[in-house]
Formats: structure tokens, sequence, C-alpha cells
């Protein structure tokens, strides 16, 4: 058993004993607090030491689903979250809220996360206000889903997977007489999502629809397209006692592993010059972390298990530079490291860990 970790800022950690995910995944955020961390803006820095917006709601989802699976974890990742909530709507004029929609969605994933590990219902009614004005982005001439910004610009798929799952996740959450409003916003953005051709015929999500012809816009296969959805349907599965969508999940997870893996290790789509800035190094975070959560509600997933705990091994011995921070390719070489690749790194570790 390893010692429960007090968190004071900035923060200390006690050396963990036993060499498991767990405790991986404690050094490697250690080394994500201590590097990168604002303590006081509540978000965490780039490179280049600026505020990173919607990647902070990524971490606070991580670090507070790390908290709730590891018990001596659990002060750590409140302090953490505590701190987040408090100080960082502060460097976005007081709000979560902005012009984009998926930004607004992480954030709400952060908070629902929050709400889970302390039961804190300001978290849950944080993440139920930044859902409200999400719905106001359901205006596309697409016959459904949502807007990626309120200048209607696009119709993005992470966009509207963020929409479903922060519905189907505070479905599963809000009061009994609140429910029926969530579960009716998921299931609507489902049956538009999966009828819109946005999923191709390998079974993965390709960037978005033409908003003139409303059809597929055959682009990037990202892979966090791949990943917030499995999160989102794992929970409407829940929500609705209806094990389709555990199945339509399963299927968008086993193309993914089976498009976007380079013998067996997940590997992203790289810009022009081979490297990964610090939005694309964050993606295959979503994609694992929502696979964790997958696993966590459905049977018959023993192929996820062993993809995470190869990729979180492979990432561990080959991925970490000699400041201890992951780079952007879980194969290796080490090289280009950023904050948003150090914290799929975490990702990928708390995934290995949850999914036992």
């Amino acid at each position: 058993m390893r010692p429960r970790i007090s968190l004071l800022l900035p923060f200390l950690f006690t050396t963990p004993i036993i060499a498991d995910y767990e405790s991986d995944a404690v050094n490697a955020i250690k080394t994500l607090q201590n590097k990168f961390y604002d303590t006081n803006t509540g978000l965490w820095k780039g490179t280049t030491f600026n505020q990173l917006w919607w990647q902070s709601g990524n971490m606070v989802e991580t670090i507070a689903r790390f908290g709730i699976h590891d018990a001596s974890f659990k002060d750590t990742a409140k302090s953490i979250v505590a701190n987040t909530y408090a100080k960082s709507a502060a460097q976005n004029g007081g709000s979560w809220k902005n012009d984009y929609y998926d930004d607004m969605g992480w954030w709400a994933m952060g908070w629902v996360a929050s709400y889970d590990l302390t039961g804190d219902v300001k978290y849950l009614n944080t993440a139920k206000d930044i859902f409200e004005d999400m719905t106001g982005g359901w205006t596309t001439p697409c016959k459904g889903g949502i807007w990626w910004d309120k200048k209607k610009t696009s119709i993005a798929a992470i966009s509207n997977e963020l929409f479903l799952s922060v519905a189907a996740h505070l479905a599963n959450r809000v009061p009994a007489a609140e429910k029926e409003n969530y579960r009716h916003w998921a299931l609507a953005e489902w049956d538009w999502f999966s009828k819109s051709g946005i999923i191709n015929g390998d079974s993965v999500i390709n960037d978005g629809i033409d908003q003139k012809s409303c059809k597929n816009d055959g682009k990037t296969v990202y892979t966090y397209n791949q990943g917030v959805i499995l999160g989102g349907l794992s929970e409407l599965a829940k929500a609705t006692s209806n094990g389709v969508y555990i199945d339509a999940a399963k299927k968008i997870a086993n193309g993914a592993i089976n498009k976007l893996s380079s013998n067996g290790i997940f590997t992203e789509t790289a810009s022009k010059d081979g490297k990964l800035d610090e939005q694309g190094a964050l993606f295959k975070g979503a994609f694992v972390r929502n696979l964790a959560l997958l696993i966590g509600n459905a049977g018959g997933v023993d192929n996820f298990k062993s993809f995470l705990k190869k990729n979180a091994d492979s990432a561990w011995a080959k991925d970490k530079n000699g400041d201890g921070v992951f780079g952007p390719r879980w194969q290796g070489p080490d090289g280009d490291a950023n904050t948003a690749s150090h914290a799929a790194g975490v990702d990928l570790l708390v995934a290995a860990a949850v999914a036992g």
C-alpha cells in the first residue's frame, strides 16, 4: 500500500514505492505539475509559457479520474482541481465559456469528473451551465448537430462528440426530474451523428461535415475524434439501459486501433513537418482516457486492456526525455516533447491503471 500523498502549493509529492501504472502515473503527474502548472492562474503552461486553455480542461479531467481510481492520490487531485476551479476562469473573463463549443465541452467534462471526485455540486452545476450554452449551437443547416464555433464557420466532429458526451454524463448524474432533458439531447446528437456519414467505411471518424453538402468532409482522421465518442456512448448506454451504444463504441474503438496503430502503438497523424504542436500532441490522450471509460462500462474488452498496457509500457521505456517528459510518439524515440505530449502520456498511464 503506497503512502497517502499530501499536497501543498507548490505541489510536493511523496515517492511511490510500487513500480506499477499507478506509481508511474503519480511520477508523471508530479512532472506535469512541477514543470508546467501555474498555481496563480490554475492553468497549465505551454513550452513557451503561454497559458493552455482547452488543454487544461483535459488535464483537470485526467487528474480527477485518477483521484477517483487511486485513494492515495485523491486528496492531491481534489486540491489541484479546486485550485484550477478557483483561478482559471479569471483568465477568460470569469467564465469557462467562449466562442468555441469544443473548448467549452472539454471544460464541462473536466468539471463532471471533478464532481465525481468530490461530490461537490458546484462542479456539476458548472458543467450544466456550460452545456446549456452549448445547446445554442444546434442550428446547423444539416438537420442536426452543433457548430464548431459561435461564428458558424464549420461543423466539426469533436464539438458534436463532446456535446453528446457531456449530455450523457449529465443524464447519469442529475436528479431524476432533470435526467430526461440531457438524455434527449444525447439521443438526438447520436441519431444525427450516426446517420450523418461522418463515421466512414473503416469505422473511423473524419474531421467534420461539409456544411454545403451535409456529408462527410473526408478530412483527417484524428485520434481524439475516435476517443471522445467512446466515453459518450458508454454513458449513453447507462442512461438508456441499452447495450447497442456499447456495441457502436466498440466498433469505433476497434476501427481506430486498426487504422491508427503502428506495430500496435497508437500514432497521431503528424503535421507536415512531422511534429505535433500543443494541440495535436494531446489528441491521443483523449482517446485512451475515453477508451478506459468504455472498458469500465463494458465486458469483452481484454483486447483494449492489452492495447493500453502495451502502449503504456512502450511510452515509459522509449518516449521520456531526460527531464521525464513524454514526447508525442509513444513508440519513441523521445523528442519534440511539450506540455500537451506529456499530458497525453499521463492520460495513457492513468488509462492503463484504471483499466486494470
